[in-house]
């Protein structure tokens, strides 16, 4: 008897475990002094995670590992400068995350870039099958400013000579 309830609790759990379905990275750079926003995805985006009962454990070591060359704009040629003229000046051709800490409104995703790796907090929700995390990265904290420099020359006029160095971050991940 005990071990057909012990059977039953084990199927219960694992039939209850949340996984990650679809996975999207997305990012909002900034132009010009009114500071408008510029947004994309990108299209390789390998997510590792493990399956767990709980959002928390979910989210919790789940990793992430971002092909820079798949930028997308949905604008081929901005997408083409953001490549040659901005991750190519530097060499980044990945950008990778962990999740270190994680509770139940915010988490700590670990994001290495250009071979520098800062503590970012973001804020999340889960709702409807979908988590949405949120935060905000400084390209100088990443040493990241002489990329920084040459998109800003690439796109002066576009950008009416500034471009900013603090981008928007988010990433959804729909679960089942």
């Amino acid at each position: 008897m005990k071990k057909i309830l012990l059977a039953s609790l084990v199927l219960a759990a694992s039939l209850s475990a949340y996984e990650i379905q679809n996975s999207s990275v997305k990012f909002t750079a900034f132009k010009t002094y009114a500071k408008k926003g510029v947004s994309g995805v990108f299209d390789v985006v390998k997510v590792t995670t493990n399956k767990n009962d709980t959002i928390v454990g979910l989210l919790s070591n789940a990793t992430a590992t971002i092909n820079t060359s798949s930028v997308n704009s949905g604008n081929k040629g901005r997408d083409i400068k953001l490549v040659s003229k901005f991750f190519d000046v530097q060499n980044v051709k990945k950008i990778e995350a962990k999740i270190i800490k994680v509770d139940k409104k915010t988490l700590v995703a670990k994001i290495t870039m250009n071979e520098k790796s800062l503590d970012i907090p973001m804020s999340y929700t889960a709702k409807n099958g979908k988590i949405t995390a949120k935060g905000t990265i400084d390209l100088a904290d990443f040493a990241m400013l002489s990329s920084l420099k040459s998109i800003n020359k690439a796109c002066y006029a576009l950008h009416q000579g500034k471009t900013w160095q603090d981008v928007d971050i988010a990433f959804t991940l729909d679960y089942k």
